[in-house]
């Protein structure tokens, strides 16, 4: 990393990984923009433990000197990042997902960033750029990462003070999935007192490849969004900008399979048929929201057609399982302190 016209208080980079080939090329990245260099860099190996091998690492020649590798357990995202600001001991600590791509002038965007920052600013977000082709229009996949462009407060790309992270305990660790845990963190900076802003600073994030089936298993995210509302209360939607989702056409879809399935067990032949009617009518409406404006492709037909069957009922699969799980839970939103370095894997 080479010097830089701006600087700015200190910092550390935490990149939270499960191993995957995209970490050499994010650290590659980082070791190549200009601007001041990271205190530390440090990579929380959060593989379970179960997988003992070492982590494939290439450690780029400029982070030699400050990069560690600590192992976070396979206890999600959210506890890896707590792991990793413990290792760490900058003032600022910039989160940075391991499928990124830091800019030419990341570093250097960062500290002008941080020097503009106010005493009350706890965070501040990096810009997301996500590439799409240019020869077709985006698949349905394509277009929920570029999602993330205009996603508030998301750490691929997030940089926190450390006193506004120890303040508020840091993140839940009970969000087990890299989904939510920053908009919780985030709401609960602001109900401390803090504010939030934008860098100019560019990181990108490309589309990482995915099987039919990803848009399904996506939608374990419906209990994530239940913990949210026991600790945020059921406007959590607005104050984070967050989009509302299909849950209740799903809900209401999944219903009338139900229905048509009882009816048609109890030889009822018009419920049956008016249930079924709604159910078709609503899967081939859902159905057609995603596959209108994508490429249209064979197989992204026949992939939207299969998905949009199976999404409503495991939507409302995970929303019941959120509601049991967390159904005796009330409005108590992290307190506890962040936990001690663990040990390098």
């Amino acid at each position: 990393m080479n010097g830089s016209a701006h600087t700015g208080p200190e910092y550390a980079v935490v990149i939270p990984t499960l191993g995957r080939p995209s970490l050499d090329r994010c650290l590659t990245a980082l070791a190549a923009c200009s601007g001041p260099p990271p205190r530390q860099v440090v990579v929380v190996d959060d593989r379970p433990l179960t997988d003992c091998g070492p982590l494939p690492l290439t450690v780029p020649d400029a982070l030699r000197d400050r990069l560690k590798v600590v192992a976070g357990c396979g206890n999600g995202p959210a506890a890896a990042r707590n792991t990793g600001v413990a290792a760490t001991t900058a003032p600022w600590v910039a989160f940075l997902d391991d499928d990124t791509l830091p800019g030419p002038t990341w570093a250097d965007d960062l500290a002008y960033d941080l020097a503009r920052a106010t005493p009350r600013t706890a965070a501040v977000q990096g810009r997301i750029r996500v590439p799409l082709p240019a020869h077709r229009r985006p698949t349905d996949w394509e277009r929920c990462t570029a999602g993330l462009a205009t996603a508030p407060w998301i750490t691929a790309d997030m940089a926190y003070r450390r006193e506004a992270l120890e303040q508020v305990g840091g993140f839940d660790e009970r969000f087990r999935r890299a989904y939510r845990e920053d908009t919780d963190l985030a709401l609960r900076v602001l109900n401390a007192g803090w504010a939030l802003a934008r860098g100019r600073r560019e990181t990108t994030h490309p589309v990482r490849p995915a099987d039919r089936w990803v848009s399904v298993r996506v939608q374990a995210g419906n209990a994530d969004d239940v913990l949210m509302t026991r600790l945020h209360g059921p406007n959590w939607w607005r104050r984070a900008d967050a989009p509302r989702g299909r849950l209740p056409l799903h809900l209401a879809v999944t219903a009338a399979a139900a229905g048509a399935l009882g009816c048609a067990l109890t030889r009822r032949p018009g419920p049956t048929r008016l249930c079924a009617g709604v159910w078709l009518a609503g899967t081939a409406e859902f159905a057609l929201a995603r596959i209108l404006p994508g490429p249209r492709t064979r197989r992204e037909l026949v992939d939207m057609t299969l998905t949009s069957l199976a999404i409503p009922p495991a939507a409302c699969l995970h929303w019941l399982r959120g509601l049991l799980r967390h159904y005796s839970m009330r409005h108590c939103p992290r307190s506890a302190p962040l936990p001690k370095e663990r040990v390098t894997r």
